[in-house]
């Protein structure tokens, strides 16, 4: 497992050899208000140890198109340790994370100040895989059954979706293992976890499963992208992180209009994820995403909107079952400040720029009423 330390020094060196300059974190934008944006790096962490996944798709799209703007950007993989992604937030060596809501409210049970301030999954996209023909009729089957996950920090995923399901979680046991899917597909658990997107990838590397799809069996928020709190007291940095999020929800949406399209711009980015993905699965893969990025969205009616209710109800139940020592308030932890300016931009040119991609044969192909049926 990548050690946090080395991924610090990893981003100094890149610091020393990236003509960009320097990090939002680094330059202190509150001060003069000098700093120009293509003088800024702003980063971003992955919770899953890789970027060769569809899951960041709009960050590729923005990428290619220019939606960011002038912003210099970065995203990185970051250690697949559960916890990581909010760390090397607070620790200034990330401008941005994408936690789960468990993962953020460990770092804010040990601390670390914290808001989230882009709602990404307004669905559960957490889900359990079985073997084919085990998946139990609920969660509630899970108690006493053994579940394979890729970090133990990842307990903060699992455990109160199965506490709000009835489960006694001591009754539970984890097993740590790198390569969780193929764990399960060995018979070293009765589960695994897993989650919307990465279950069309594991079809397509032949780990074909059957699940309990957490959009049905919950009701709680999944993952955002959040900043240190302090970071909204900086009228340069809100400005700065406007513009960044107005990118990503630019890309959300090019992906929510034409989602073969997305899907070729990111397998294009990672050629290698064409031995684990034809196009039919990378597409459903993205297109299981999409459907939680815009799920709710008679009450959201915006990309990253947070529902105050339910990441209220999510941490009463965590606390509940002491998962955290206190209750945590939502309008505290998390925000919809930069919401309304993240979706000012030109829907019409996006809606534009998504049909004109050019697709390839491979991808003309792609039936995506029948995947959109069978999501």
């Amino acid at each position: 497992m990548t050690d946090i330390s080395n991924l610090m020094i990893n981003r100094r060196r890149l610091l020393q050899v990236t003509a960009a300059g320097v990090t939002i974190s680094a330059i202190g934008l509150g001060g003069t208000g000098a700093a120009q944006a293509d003088e800024i790096t702003i980063r971003w962490v992955s919770p899953r140890g890789t970027l060769e996944v569809l899951d960041d798709f709009a960050y590729w799209v923005a990428k290619k198109y220019g939606y960011f703007g002038d912003l210099n950007t970065v995203i990185e993989a970051g250690p697949q340790d559960g916890t990581a992604t909010v760390k090397l937030v607070d620790q200034n060596q990330s401008d941005f994370g994408y936690p789960s809501p468990g993962v953020l409210s460990l770092g804010l049970e040990q601390g670390m100040d914290l808001v989230s301030a882009y709602h990404v999954m307004a669905g559960d996209v957490f889900n359990f895989a079985f073997p084919k023909g085990k998946a139990p009729a609920d969660l509630k089957g899970l108690e006493g059954k053994t579940i394979a996950l890729g970090s133990s920090g990842w307990q903060a995923i699992t455990n109160p979706m199965l506490a709000a399901a009835g489960v006694d979680t001591s009754k539970v046991k984890y097993v740590e293992v790198s390569a969780w899917g193929q764990a399960l597909a060995q018979g070293q658990a009765d589960a695994a976890l897993s989650w919307e997107g990465l279950r069309a990838q594991w079809r397509g590397q032949g780990l074909d499963f059957d699940y309990l799809l957490g959009k049905n069996v919950s009701k709680f928020p999944a993952n955002s992208y959040v900043i240190r709190k302090s970071d909204l007291a900086d009228a340069a940095k809100v400005a700065v992180y406007e513009k960044y999020l107005r990118g990503w929800a630019m890309g959300m949406e090019f992906g929510w209009v034409n989602p073969r399209a997305a899907t070729q711009i990111t397998m294009e980015q990672f050629p290698g994820l064409a031995s684990q993905m034809d196009p039919t699965v990378a597409t459903e893969s993205l297109m299981q995403q999409t459907a939680l990025m815009h799920a709710r969205w008679d009450e959201r009616k915006a990309w990253g909107f947070h529902i105050e209710d339910s990441w209220q109800g999510y941490f009463d139940a965590i606390a509940e079952i002491g998962q955290v020592s206190k209750v945590f308030k939502a309008a505290d932890v998390t925000t919809n400040q930069f919401i309304a300016a993240a979706n000012d931009f030109d829907h019409a040119k996006v809606k534009a720029d998504a049909e004109a991609f050019q697709l390839s044969d491979a991808y003309k192909a792609v039936d995506v009423a029948a995947i959109e049926a069978a999501l």
